[in-house]
């Protein structure tokens, strides 16, 4: 670094150094629960989870600039509300520098179907039972044992690919009858698409030719009174290779057409600030005054979605 340069700016911290003990008295949630809220199975969970282990995940709150001892709940209504019911007055909680819920709520990622199936791996391989995760959990042990099997069968490339998505458990029970080529393909194209519901999984186990199947499909297609004709497949699979090329393109091409549209909106607004270009417009041109007028109120175009 030359003398010229000029010093680094510091790191802005998300939360405070350290944790702070509260009552729960002194937080307060940014919005009430909705109806219902508590009959629903993941309160039940949550509930069952703090009785067993305590909390694993500090709920996070933001100071009152305004009232001194007084917290904003930012993160963890459903922890919070666990508590109460359980009667424990006091929570460790992560003191945010933020004090937008929004902001805050958008940055968090919930644990994908991977990572909860390799946590529970984890736990087993120190010892801990099955009944027990499934206590802490809240679930029934065989949807325990199902989540520890995640993936067998499916192939190390094509876990890779979904390490980070939240693609449902029957989504894998359907990869798992294709070759580990094809599962590698059609986890592309899920994350392609954005989209990875069992329907789309079903959609792609279709249109998978015979020989990228672990299992006939005849026999199996027989069996369940559903059986596909190779004109449909192929008809399929090529739909299903032009949509990902179309959407490969649009992709390519957004980041520069949504410069050009900017440049273009700012232009039109500016010419358009102008009295004599307007009232020009308006008796010569009128049917382009409302186009650009149009695209100058534009609003900015929307992100295409996260790959």
């Amino acid at each position: 670094m030359s003398s010229d340069d000029p010093p680094p700016r510091p790191v802005k911290l998300g939360f405070e150094p350290d944790p702070v003990l509260l009552r729960l008295d002194q937080i307060l949630p940014l919005k009430a629960l909705r109806p219902g809220t508590k009959d629903s199975s993941k309160y039940k969970q949550v509930l069952v989870s703090v009785r067993a282990v305590g909390l694993v995940e500090a709920p996070v709150v933001a100071r009152n600039p305004e009232a001194s001892g007084v917290f904003f709940l930012l993160d963890g209504s459903l922890r919070l509300e666990a508590l109460k019911d359980l009667g424990i007055p006091t929570v460790e909680c992560l003191v945010s520098t933020d004090d937008e819920a929004y902001t805050y709520n958008k940055r968090i990622n919930r644990i994908p179907p991977i990572q909860e199936h390799m946590m529970i791996k984890r736990a087993i391989a120190r010892g801990v039972p099955e009944a027990a995760i499934a206590d802490a959990l809240g679930m029934e042990v065989t949807s325990i044992l199902r989540r520890s099997r995640l993936l067998d069968g499916i192939c190390p490339e094509a876990a890779e690919l979904l390490h980070a998505a939240a693609c449902p458990m029957t989504s894998f029970d359907i990869l798992r009858k294709m070759v580990p080529l094809r599962q590698i393909e059609a986890a592309d194209l899920m994350i392609g698409q954005n989209n990875f519901t069992a329907g789309f999984a079903r959609a792609l186990l279709a249109a998978t030719p015979d020989t990228q199947l672990l299992h006939p499909r005849g026999r199996a297609a027989v069996a369940d009174g559903r059986s596909i004709s190779r004109e449909n497949i192929a008809k399929m699979e090529r739909e299903l290779a032009s949509l990902q090329a179309q959407v490969r393109s649009f992709e390519e091409s957004f980041g520069v057409d949504t410069l050009h549209l900017t440049v273009a909106r700012g232009y039109l607004r500016r010419i358009l600030g102008n009295p004599r270009i307007t009232r020009w417009l308006e008796k010569n041109r009128a049917e382009y005054l409302g186009e650009f007028r149009d695209i100058a109120e534009a609003e900015q175009a929307s992100q295409p979605p996260a790959r």
